[in-house]
């Protein structure tokens, strides 16, 4: 399982002109079971995006360059692969 956390380089007016795009990339991945969940952070300066660990680190890799946030350089990703040994058994078949 992985933690992306974005954190934008860019002011907000940017990263609102690719929003749109952005959550269309976000729900791409939702329907191929590699995203869990995601959001903005509070205060709002990046987001995070929960990741199966279905998908290798190069496969996950592959995907985030497409996220338009990357391609418009308006944000900035760090990843940390993390292997839950406690967790809620419904979420088993997810993780």
């Amino acid at each position: 399982m992985y933690i992306v956390e974005l954190t934008y380089i860019q002011p907000l007016d940017a990263i609102e002109a690719h929003l749109e795009a952005h959550r269309s990339f976000l729900d791409e991945q939702y329907a191929n079971e590699v995203f869990l969940a995601s959001g903005p952070k509070d205060p709002r300066d990046g987001g995070i995006i929960l990741v199966s660990g279905r998908v290798s680190r190069e496969e996950l890799d592959a995907i985030l360059v497409r996220d338009p946030f990357h391609q418009h350089g308006v944000a900035a990703y760090h990843v940390t692969k993390f292997a839950p040994v406690k967790f809620h058994p419904t979420l088993k078949q997810i993780l």
